[in-house]
C-alpha cells in the first residue's frame, strides 16, 4: 500500500509483513498510466540486495 508521496513519482510503501520501503515506477510514462496516489494497493519488485527500494509493477484491483 501506498503511504504517501515523498517526490513525484517516489513514495513510500508499505509491504504486507509491515516493512516500510521507497518504491517508484520504472518510468515517467508509468507513473502517468499508473496514476498513483497515496492509499493504493500496489505490486512491487525488489531486488534482494537493496531490500529498501522497490519498482512499482502494477496497481492491485
Amino acid at each position: 500500500m501506498l503511504l504517501n508521496a515523498l517526490d513525484y513519482p517516489t513514495f513510500q510503501a508499505r509491504l504486507e509483513n509491515g516493512h516500510e520501503i521507497v518504491a517508484f515506477p520504472a518510468s515517467k510514462r508509468d507513473a502517468a498510466e499508473l496514476d498513483l496516489r497515496p492509499g493504493q494497493t500496489v505490486k512491487v519488485k525488489f531486488s534482494p540486495y537493496d531490500m529498501l527500494k522497490g519498482i512499482i509493477l502494477k496497481e492491485n484491483q
